[in-house]
């Protein structure tokens, strides 16, 4: 908890909340304010040319009344006092609302004031100065050989501030999201042409985007090796999964299958797999929120609910989905901190903020010697889910042969990972003890999109690759 700098439209409305919520929770059993400002930046350099836009800005203020069956709700653009008490009154005129208590479990009394720590706060930075830096980092890269023929650096920046009122809430808070894209691309003398990246990316300062020259030359060497990679030959392989790769698999088979909204909508089969096997006794999973400087961390989520992790999976049992108030009032189970609005006129919905596996205990080393005859999977680029089905589909940019203990120089590229959910959980054999987190952005669908990150440790299992 710390001071926090708000902006001054929304610190001058803070103080007029709890008039309003007090006046309407006297007609309302349950009502809330959301403040919320977001703010963007994208620069773009590569070997053409270079491009800086500013987001559009997001600002306004959600009123929310809930009487246990139905949300209702009045979004106004910006902070203005008046208009906002003219919206409460408004929602609540001419309608009959059902009694409704919440547990108490569910709405205890909380405030604060958060904010993320960073050491160089890019608010400090100027454009040119970001500007500068990209270009310093494009200068590095695009002459270490001869075959690359573009290299492309991305910066996006998201700031967000927002303050939850109710009678049970006073809290406010700031984050600012980063993320910094390297990638090379490179011609082969055949006219292949292929890529690579590499992204630094958190809920942190600049301080978390230096490129060391090792790190660069990897990336050099890595895109050029892929003018080389073979097809892999369909079938069922020995695999270990890279963190990054672990966490995709995560978060299509954990994530948005467990998103209690759908439990509500019967298109999510986890809801008939409450406290049965769905992973060998290796497997844990969690969402949380909490997790200092992932990218889909936060304090509190849209809907007042501090953050705190939720284990889904544990031990390989499914333990429970992650909430939003509506979905975890209408199925009668616990909260969790998941209710995510991508801005204040959208709805709230049962969303993922920071979800992997949980560590093990085994070093890569252990597991690659398990491996007589695999695949390392090195990175992920895409994947797809089926709450329904329970269906997986990842791609992997490449991945590299293990024989014999070892991970050789042999290169497959694409690769893709494809099964039934249980059965690739039930495989996992061995669970590393190297952790990281990826940053994201996930939608419902192709709407609703939130910052997310997913990851793990290496996993050891079997897979069908093609």
């Amino acid at each position: 908890m710390t001071d926090l700098k708000l902006p001054s439209a929304m610190a001058e409305l803070r103080p007029a909340l709890g008039k309003i919520v007090t006046q309407s929770q006297e007609q309302l059993p349950y009502f809330a304010a959301l403040l919320s400002s977001k703010h963007g930046l994208q620069i773009s350099v590569d070997n053409r040319e270079e491009r800086v836009v500013e987001r559009p800005p997001s600002a306004g203020t959600v009123l929310s009344a809930f009487d246990g069956r139905t949300i209702y709700e009045r979004a106004v653009s910006g902070f203005d006092p008046g208009e906002v008490q003219r919206a409460a009154r408004e929602l609540v005129q001419g309608k009959s609302f059902e009694p409704y208590a919440p547990a108490a479990e569910s709405e205890p009394q909380r405030s604060g004031d958060f904010t993320i720590s960073m050491q160089i706060d890019p608010a400090e930075l100027s454009i040119r100065e970001k500007l500068d830096r990209c270009r310093e980092l494009h200068r590095r890269t695009k002459s270490r050989d001869p075959r690359i023929v573009n290299v492309q650096v991305r910066y996006i920046e998201a700031g967000e501030h927002a303050v939850f009122a109710s009678r049970h809430a006073d809290l406010a808070q700031h984050l600012q999201r980063l993320n910094l894209f390297l990638v090379v691309i490179v011609a082969g003398e055949d006219g292949q042409v292929k890529y690579d990246w590499r992204s630094k990316s958190g809920e942190a300062g600049w301080e978390i985007l230096e490129f060391t020259d090792e790190e660069i030359q990897h990336l050099v060497d890595s895109a050029v090796a892929l003018l080389g990679a073979d097809r892999i030959e369909p079938g069922e392989y020995q695999v270990i999964t890279a963190p990054g790769v672990s966490g995709i698999i995560c978060h299509e088979s954990f994530g948005h299958g467990v998103e209690t909204d759908m439990f509500l909508k019967q298109r999510a089969r986890a809801a008939h797999f409450i406290d049965r096997s769905v992973g060998s006794p290796l497997v844990n999973i969690f969402d949380d929120p909490s997790q200092p400087g992932g990218f889909g961390s936060y304090f509190f989520d849209d809907e007042g609910r501090l953050a705190a992790p939720t284990q889904i999976v544990e031990e390989g049992l499914f333990r429970r989905g992650i909430t939003d108030l509506y979905s975890a009032t209408a199925l009668k189970i616990p909260r969790s901190a998941n209710g995510r609005r991508q801005d204040y006129s959208r709805k709230a919905y049962a969303r993922m903020s920071n979800t992997y596996f949980g560590a093990g205990t085994s070093s890569l080393d252990e597991m690659l010697a398990q491996v007589d005859d695999g695949i390392y999977l090195d990175k992920w680029s895409s994947g797809m889910e089926d709450p329904q089905g329970w269906g997986i589909q990842v791609t992997c940019h490449y991945g590299h042969e293990i024989r014999g203990g070892k991970i050789t120089n042999r290169l497959f590229a694409p690769i893709g990972i494809s099964g039934y959910v249980p059965d690739v959980l039930q495989s996992v054999t061995a669970v590393g003890r190297e952790w990281r987190l990826e940053a994201g952005n996930c939608g419902k669908g192709h709407k609703e999109v939130v910052p997310v990150a997913s990851g793990g440790p290496h996993l050891l299992l079997k897979a069908r690759l093609g």
